[in-house]
């Protein structure tokens, strides 16, 4: 798979959340976006994250961020395990991974065991009652963020480094805080 780069056009998606309604980029044009791409559905830390983002989403999107997730689940593990979070953003099911490979998602043992460098935040996300149950997909996929302007051109690409390391929220802060991208007539 190959990473992609800040500046280039977000690849297009068009596909349904985990309640069959539609999601696509292109409908998203002229907001600012966060992609995240997940592991499986009952992921502690992947679990966590979503948390800390359905606290911080009624702000992002009063600043205009839409924010879309994608799990390697399907839509039934997604609705059993992060779906009882009830997250007012798109959640993607993606068991076929092919979003994963169209953003260039990457899967690493290295970063699998990293996240045992991450004590206290699994310790967090297992009091929370995020615990692993099922797991759909290579179970060493390594989480993504891309920060995607109002004119479909990427401007962040993290890829995480672990299985539990996202984009961190100061750099997302940033992004909804900076000025607006000029889009075109």
């Amino acid at each position: 798979m190959t990473r992609l780069t800040e500046g280039q056009m977000a690849p297009s998606m068009e596909t349904t959340d985990l309640f069959g309604a539609p999601v696509s980029l292109a409908a998203l044009r002229g907001r600012k976006v966060m992609l995240s791409f997940y592991r499986y559905a009952s992921c502690p830390l992947c679990n966590l994250r979503v948390h800390s983002m359905i606290g911080r989403h009624p702000e992002w999107v009063a600043r205009g961020l839409s924010v879309v997730a994608v799990f390697q689940s399907s839509a039934a593990d997604i609705a059993q395990h992060v779906g009882r979070q009830d997250a007012p953003f798109p959640i993607v099911p993606d068991p076929a991974m092919q979003h994963y490979k169209r953003y260039g998602v990457e899967t690493s043992w290295l970063g699998f065991l990293k996240a045992g460098l991450r004590p206290g935040a699994l310790m967090e996300a297992f009091s929370r009652g995020y615990l692993p149950a099922m797991f759909n997909g290579p179970l060493n996929r390594v989480p993504a963020d891309f920060l995607i302007d109002e004119n479909g051109r990427l401007v962040r690409c993290y890829y995480g480094a672990d299985v539990g390391d996202h984009l961190p929220m100061a750099e997302i802060e940033a992004f909804v805080a900076r000025k607006p991208a000029l889009v075109p007539a």
